[in-house]
């Protein structure tokens, strides 16, 4: 299969090209974030340029659309409303527009932050409940490309993982920080339920394979705190968790308003795919053989800086 992923120079777009082009040949996007590797094709493209998208299509002829793409900083969404509804909400609009034309099948990857979080254990039926900008423009992205096209798959996601930078995911700053000695907080009072990226990747796989669409939660099937889970990485990390201080999110002084309760069903991902979803604990297993096996190394050589 040919596959397109925008947003290749992000946390999730890189570990989808570098997990897929094993078996399938890749192109990938990047803008602001330079790439250099020779393990997909990368094509530097300014997605909200007139003709862009159209034009990235035509030079790719892709069977498979992963669009990840996205203002995904919450401060830097509150900071401009305006670029968050063009890259979060109009993007996905003309993309989906321009696939659906094309006869390719398209991934929309979406958050978990479309929630307020006041509840948790959301399944797909549960109405939506944004409560910031960036949650609020990914909900609109989600509308759109379902009213575009309605055979896409729109994929609620929170993941972690190795970056190009090293400082992406809140496992890198665990890991960051608590290798330098430093303390951190970690939130005891913000649940969530995350997957390794490289675990995502072969999940859209597979869902594309099986040609599904509609909208499906694809996390862990396991739920914990941001504490639990920086405390669980020192442990596999063999690092000091005692550097982790247990603190309220009420306490951050962050802008952005955070959701308490992110814990997602999977359930229907599960039936629909004939088997269990990774969890946590999988994905941290994963994560440290990655790192003895020197990927962070690998993927910030990627970097042109």
């Amino acid at each position: 299969m040919r596959i397109l992923i925008t947003g290749a120079s992000g946390l999730l777009g890189l570990n989808l090209a570098l997990e897929t082009t094993r078996r399938h040949t890749v192109f990938g996007t990047s803008n602001a974030h330079a790439l250099r590797t020779d393990a997909f094709t990368v094509i530097p493209t300014d997605l909200l340029a007139p003709g862009a998208v159209e034009s990235l299509l035509e030079r790719t002829h892709p069977d498979w659309v992963i669009h990840c793409a996205a203002l995904a900083n919450l401060e830097a969404c509150e900071a401009d409303p305006l670029l968050a509804q063009q890259l979060n909400t109009d993007l996905p609009r003309t993309l989906a527009n321009t696939v659906a034309r094309s006869g390719a099948r398209l991934v929309h990857v979406s958050t978990d932050a479309v929630f307020d979080g006041m509840r948790g254990d959301y399944t797909e039926e549960d109405p939506p409940t944004p409560a910031c900008v960036y949650s609020r423009t990914k909900l609109g992205g989600e509308l759109a490309v379902a009213e575009a096209d309605p055979t896409a798959i729109i994929a609620r996601v929170v993941f972690f993982g190795w970056s190009l930078n090293g400082k992406r995911s809140l496992a890198e700053f665990f890991f960051n920080n608590l290798s330098q000695g430093k303390q951190v907080m970690g939130f005891t009072d913000v649940f969530f339920c995350p997957l390794l990226a490289n675990d995502l990747a072969e999940l859209f796989v597979r869902m594309l394979e099986k040609k599904l669409s509609g909208l499906y939660h694809v996390v862990s099937p396991e739920s914990l705190s941001k504490y639990e889970f920086g405390m669980r990485l020192a442990r596999h990390f063999n690092l000091n968790g005692s550097l982790i201080i247990p603190t309220s999110v009420t306490r951050s002084g962050l802008k952005a308003t955070r959701s308490p309760n992110l814990t997602l069903r999977s359930d229907k991902l599960a039936r629909a795919l004939g088997g269990v979803i990774p969890s946590v604990s999988t994905g941290l297993d994963k994560l440290y053989t990655l790192y003895q096996q020197g990927y962070p190394q690998q993927l910030q050589h990627m970097g042109i800086h």
